[in-house]
């Protein structure tokens, strides 16, 4: 549990770069048998396009690098 933790963090600050950019973050708040939940923060937090943004970016790229991750939603 502890690794895939560390992992997921590594992984998110890989896409924290891409949010940044628009003035957006991203917090890891727990991860439960794969799934992992996270706080979209910044203009993220309100942007009409934040489903979007964690299925097809966040979740996209967590799978992608983290083994063991089923699924990405919001806390």
């Amino acid at each position: 549990m502890e690794s895939m933790k560390a992992e997921v963090e590594s992984a998110l600050e890989k896409i924290r770069e891409g949010l940044r950019v628009d003035g957006g973050d991203v917090q890891l708040v727990d991860i439960v048998d794969g799934i992992v939940k996270v706080r979209l923060q910044g203009h993220c937090a309100g942007c009409p396009f934040s489903q979007m943004t964690l299925k097809n970016f966040i979740e996209k790229e967590l799978k992608k690098n983290v083994q063991g991750v089923k699924g990405v939603v919001s806390a």
